[in-house]
């Protein structure tokens, strides 16, 4: 009988570092490269394949913490101070992207299939469409249609795009590192 995945993910040593390289390598990423949108402060970022690869392969928990300590520590040091609406969004992406683990075993080498695809379109939705433009509305008296109407929607489709193809790379590429389930045979 095959034992049920936690929505928390699996948490032990190895989770942990593997999170905190993740927000590490999030940081170095989302610091270093930006490539900038037609729409004011917003960039298109690869950082977000890091946390759709780090969310599939350990879970939701995982997925947010990448997101969200590597975007904090990105405006920290970026000297502008944190802007909280996006480091929660960018946990929340991570989150909901995470969901897709629970479907998932990249261990044996499942390769993702369709719901893959479907979790990372959702969590950058609701992300960058939702979430972020409300915080910003409600923490920093953004104007509302600027933030719900041009830098969410910009923010969705770059950072999705983003996210689906960084992150597809690595998850395949990781996937096709592993033994598929019973493919040893015992002699």
């Amino acid at each position: 009988m095959e034992k049920k995945k936690s929505i928390l993910g699996k948490w032990n040593t190895k989770t942990i570092v593997a999170t905190a390289l993740g927000a590490a390598l999030f940081l170095v990423l989302f610091y270093l490269v930006k490539i900038p949108s037609p729409i004011p402060n917003t960039n298109i970022q690869i950082a977000y394949g890091i946390t759709t690869f780090f969310g599939a392969l350990f879970g939701p928990i995982a997925g947010f913490l990448v997101g969200f300590v590597g975007h904090a520590l990105n405006d920290a040091i970026a000297g502008f101070g944190v802007w909280w609406s996006w480091v929660i969004a960018s946990g929340v992406a991570g989150f909901i992207s995470g969901l897709a683990y629970l479907k998932l075993d990249l261990e044996h080498g499942q390769k993702p299939g369709l719901m893959f695809f479907v979790w990372n379109i959702i969590a950058h939705f609701v992300a960058w469409c939702l979430v972020a433009p409300a915080l910003d509305v409600l923490i920093y008296s953004e104007p509302f249609d600027y933030v719900f109407f041009m830098q969410g929607p910009t923010s969705f489709l770059i950072d999705c795009l983003s996210a689906l193809v960084v992150g597809s790379i690595l998850v395949y590429a990781y996937a096709a590192t592993r033994s598929s389930k019973g493919s040893l045979d015992k002699e």
